[in-house]
């Protein structure tokens, strides 16, 4: 049976006050952190740890990936709260009182997910980075996360995040000095940039060479396609669009010979299989007209071999060693998928014999980023040795460009407001979704 303390006067008052006090201090019962107070911290650092949440990173921990998501100038924001935070609608809270367009974390007990505007990074790529991550310990986690997407995302930091280096003065005696060193060391330092260029420009023919091979198969795959298109421009049945089809796929092939033709570094191949992606996208808007079709979604091509087409829907696929993510597929191959087989993959020539173009080393990710321009490559490769070579700073160097620049076009650390994509921000805090914010709210674990 429940006591019932029964008391009067002012001991009876102080007493209630008392336990009044402690029920609102109780464990789960404390007033959560205001997201705003979140977002106003977040708009001043990338990081912000709740006081509650304060055990899950050590301030060493906190202060490198401070640094390293300012030095790599991203819009990523990373909030870890304590478990039993309220999670209705957080992701897209947090994106309003925010107001910055960029890519949200939130490391909430032992649950992690993400959110971000698709002009940043896409919802699959999203999605497969929060799933490579899952079950990990809070730091693993927020480095993993942290690498994997600051080599993906597209846009650049806020503003109001300030500048991450000191901007302290040097004296005249310092320059004076550097300088007489920089004279001293110039004939060596000469020499060595001299044999390094060298050795690069050799490395970076080798793999053109490497790329010739798979890129020249392509388009041949591409002309065979043309010659057993049975289409005439003057056929019976055949209008303008039919025809502008068929002449805009002409013109990506021969694109794309002349594009190889005049490639003389591995990231000039991008180009040419951004040709065939296209030339294939028109084979299969002309292919719709000749049916009586509806006209297919432009979608990326098949993922487990360009040559495929366009793909027709995102199944789930595991790769040996690695997480599950989804994928985009040709009918085939996510018919095979449904039934438990394997899907047919396009494999290369390595060192090591044939391979899944996906684990056959860095050169490839030219290719590959041509057919999946606009963002959709990290989602695809983490996990891989094409994806892990990729996110790495030489690869960045030797190829200008990382995961999100494939495609082009994006943006990120612009200051939205409330002005954004509710489509963007949608699903629950841990719901796999893993996609943008907006609507549709939901609770932590998806309801």
């Amino acid at each position: 049976m429940k006591a019932v303390v029964r008391t009067r006067g002012p001991a009876g008052l102080l007493l209630a006050l008392a336990l009044a006090l402690l029920t609102v201090l109780a464990p789960g019962a404390s007033a959560a952190t205001n997201v705003s107070t979140i977002a106003e911290a977040l708009r001043k650092n990338p990081v912000y740890i709740d006081p509650a949440a304060s055990g899950q990173l050590s301030p060493v921990d906190v202060r490198a990936l401070d640094k390293q998501i300012r030095d790599a100038d991203k819009p990523l924001f990373i909030a870890v709260l304590p478990a039993g935070y309220p999670t209705r609608n957080l992701f897209t809270d947090l994106r309003t009182a925010t107001g910055i367009t960029g890519l949200y974390a939130v490391r909430l007990g032992n649950g992690f997910d993400a959110r971000a505007d698709s002009a940043v990074l896409p919802r699959t790529a999203v999605r497969n980075l929060v799933t490579s991550v899952q079950g990990e310990p809070a730091r693993t986690q927020l480095t993993d996360f942290t690498n994997r997407a600051l080599a993906n995302m597209g846009g650049r930091a806020p503003a109001s995040w300030g500048s991450s280096r000191s901007g302290q003065g040097v004296s005249g005696t310092a320059l004076i000095t550097v300088g007489a060193v920089v004279v001293v060391a110039g004939a060596g330092a000469y020499a060595l940039v001299r044999r390094g260029r060298r050795r690069h420009d050799e490395e970076q023919r080798a793999a053109l060479e490497r790329l010739r091979v798979v890129v020249d198969e392509d388009i041949t795959a591409f002309g065979e396609e043309l010659d057993r298109l049975d289409f005439h421009p003057a056929e019976v049945g055949a209008d303008d669009a039919m025809r502008a089809d068929y002449e805009r796929a002409l013109d990506a092939y021969e694109q794309a010979k002349q594009s190889m033709a005049e490639a003389r570094r591995p990231e000039d191949v991008r180009a040419v299989t951004q040709a065939l992606e296209d030339g294939r996208f028109s084979l299969a808007q002309l292919a719709a007209r000749r049916e009586g079709r509806p006209l297919p979604e432009r979608r990326p091509p098949c993922f487990f071999d360009p040559r495929h087409g366009p793909s027709v829907a995102d199944a789930i696929w595991t790769p040996p060693g690695g997480s599950f993510r989804e994928v985009p597929v040709c009918a085939a191959d996510r018919t095979r998928l449904a039934d438990g087989r394997d899907p047919v993959v396009r494999e290369v020539d390595t060192d090591y014999g044939r391979r899944p173009y996906w684990d056959a080393g860095p050169a490839y990710g030219p290719w590959a980023g041509g057919y999946f321009g606009g963002g959709i490559l990290p989602g695809l490769l983490v996990g891989t040795l094409l994806g892990s070579a990729m996110a790495t700073p030489s690869y960045a160097a030797d190829y200008g460009t990382g995961y999100g620049d494939f495609g082009g076009g994006y943006e990120g650390g612009d200051v939205s407001g409330a002005d954004f994509d509710p489509g963007d921000f949608g699903g629950g805090f841990g719901d796999g979704g893993g996609g943008d914010f907006g609507g549709g709210g939901g609770d932590f674990g998806g309801g």
